[in-house]
């Protein structure tokens, strides 16, 4: 059996080596150190003033670029055939008509609700732009000022589309809404003298 100071002494020499294998681990902490994937240090980034890193892989749309820096002159690249307004037209079944309703008056069920309501597609406000503002439109979305407690600030109107519609899908909307006032032009009988 061992005796009472022969086990305190057996305490301190353990704790005393604990102590300096912890120290010892703290200080070399730095010098040897396990990277673990959650360290953020391991995570590619940027540092100030560091050049950019080469571009990722497959990060690039595959369509190519959709518009050159909010130019609203762009040519419509896509024919209005009946193929692209149909796509258009169920894109906009799909992603619109919550707010610019079903007559595409801007009367929708989410878009009554709104303070800024949409705009109505029919109209000659929205007829009168080019294809390529309508398509930065869907691209970009619509920003308005408006001001809390004396300070302007920006308001989502419209929910930019970029991310949820391809290029093309795009246009196929722009030729969807361009054939809507070509179907009011045509159920509009004309007068007779």
């Amino acid at each position: 059996m061992m005796s009472a100071a022969y086990k305190k002494l057996l305490f301190i020499v353990f704790a005393l080596g604990a102590s300096v294998v912890l120290l010892i681990t703290l200080a070399l902490y730095d010098v040897i150190k396990i990277e673990w994937i959650s360290f953020m240090e391991v995570q590619a980034s940027y540092k100030p003033m560091e050049a950019p890193l080469a571009v990722a892989t497959s990060s690039i749309p595959i369509e190519g670029a959709a518009y050159i820096g909010g130019v609203g002159d762009i040519p419509n690249p896509i024919p209005a055939d009946n193929i692209s307004i149909e796509r258009g037209r169920l894109l906009y079944s799909v992603t619109c008509i919550q707010c610019h309703g079903p007559d595409h008056d801007g009367k929708g069920n989410v878009g009554v609700a709104l303070v800024n309501p949409p705009a109505d597609l029919t109209s000659s406000k929205v007829q009168g732009k080019s294809d390529g503002s309508i398509f930065l439109t869907i691209t970009n979305g619509v920003i308005g000022k408006t001001t809390v407690n004396g300070v302007s600030v920006d308001q989502i109107r419209m929910p930019a589309l970029n991310e949820n519609l391809t290029v093309r899908d795009r246009w196929d909307m722009v030729n969807f809404i361009r054939s809507l006032q070509a179907a009011a032009d045509s159920a509009t009988p004309t007068p007779q003298p």
